[in-house]
């Protein structure tokens, strides 16, 4: 039950991407065409087999390897445990073959690629999806709302990785069920491919550092909502909180909606800074200059500093007279060897502002004490600051 395939050309359609593979049917050999879903970005496979509960998994770990997609054609939950059959292999081929960084930088990099080998390969395991959402195999979930949620309306059947699927899946559960926030006394629900807000550390700092203002406040990259939301609970009057990202948009909405502080954020969907000028301007941009993988990693890795530039380069604009910013960033790009203290008082200063003052926090999160994380050293001298900026 395998033979190759090829991406079908699509002009009517070009942002459309098709996948085609041969398949036994009523005794002779069909050719299907389905559209390739991936929100991860993931690149469709260039040659597909389908396969069956009969696979086992050295024989789909080494076509996974190759790049060739595997199109799931057998139980629902043998796949599951076929993708972590594979990650285990993964796994143990990693620790067969150790590299030992030389610097920092090398570190990062070599995770990098794994992560991002990790993800080619066992995104090969492909599931295919029908017209109304429904998964057409046995024992496979119900992934209706998920998908709406994630997707809106259905467009017609597809085919995506499993990896994904599990994705709708979590994402889901994290929207039903939200994000105890401390720091906030609530919960947040963030929503598919908006970034969860799990580093508690830094939303302390916001929640305590003293406001030099309680009139206004810009959150500049809202995401979930969730800084705007602990200022309009700390007595912020007015919170403009601003994204490009429709679905961070709506996911801030419906927060301020579930939190009862529509009456106190307007969610505005802006570049960076939204018209006029505040007391108060907070920023957490993502923390290391460099390339994301996936759509999700957008809020983590910011390729040549861009978002931070932007923030520090408009600031000084935007704030009223003895205004402040508030930019929140990890060190953790100095320790990686990625971006120099040096380098970012100096971004500060070309922007026309002045340090009043740092806060520091160290992480809570569980990966700042695993020793196990190839990136183990950097992460265990992380330190989280909250720079208080003002215009020079």
């Amino acid at each position: 039950m395998n033979a190759s395939s090829h991406l079908a050309d699509t002009p009517e359609n070009a942002a459309t991407t098709m996948i085609a593979w041969i398949e036994q049917r009523d005794g002779g050999e069909t050719r299907l065409q389905e559209r390739w879903q991936s929100e991860s970005g993931l690149a469709a496979p260039k040659r597909i087999v389908v396969a069956d509960d009969t696979m086992n998994a050295d024989t789909a770990f080494r076509l996974a390897s190759e790049g060739t997609g595997l199109l799931w054609r057998g139980d629902f939950q043998n796949a599951r445990q076929l993708l972590q059959a594979l990650a285990r292999r993964i796994e143990q081929r990693a620790a067969r073959k150790p590299r030992k960084p030389e610097t920092p930088v090398e570190a990062f990099n070599f995770h990098r690629q794994a992560q991002a080998q990790r993800a080619r390969t066992l995104g090969m395991l492909l599931i295919p999806v029908e017209d109304d959402y429904m998964i057409p195999l046995r024992r496979a979930p119900d992934i209706r709302q998920p998908c709406n949620e994630a997707y809106g309306a259905a467009r017609g059947p597809f085919v995506i990785a499993l990896r994904e699927i599990l994705g709708l899946i979590g994402a889901h559960g994290w929207r039903k069920e939200g994000v105890e926030i401390p720091a906030l006394g609530a919960r947040i629900h963030p929503y598919y491919g908006v970034f969860s807000p799990l580093r508690g550390e830094y939303l302390e700092l916001i929640a305590s550092t003293p406001l030099p203002a309680t009139t206004l406040a810009f959150d500049i990259g809202t995401g979930t909502g969730v800084i705007a939301a602990i200022l309009a609970r700390r007595g912020v009057q007015h919170v403009v909180a601003t994204d490009q990202d429709a679905r961070a948009l709506s996911c801030a909405r419906d927060n301020m909606n579930r939190l009862e502080l529509t009456d106190r954020v307007e969610i505005v969907k802006a570049d960076l800074f939204p018209q006029g000028k505040a007391p108060l301007i907070v920023c957490n941009p993502p923390w290391i200059p460099a390339r994301p993988n996936a759509a999700i990693e957008h809020a983590i890795y910011d390729p040549d500093s861009r978002m931070l530039r932007g923030f520090l380069d408009g600031l000084a604009a935007h704030l009223t007279a003895s205004g402040q910013g508030w930019l929140i960033l990890s060190d953790l790009a100095e320790h990686l060897g990625l971006r120099t203290r040096a380098a970012l008082l100096a971004m500060i200063a070309e922007a026309g502002l002045k340090v009043l003052e740092r806060l520091d926090t160290r992480p809570t999160h569980p990966r700042a004490k695993d020793e196990s994380d190839p990136l183990h050293e950097a992460r265990a001298a992380e330190v989280t600051s909250l720079w208080r900026l003002a215009a020079q």
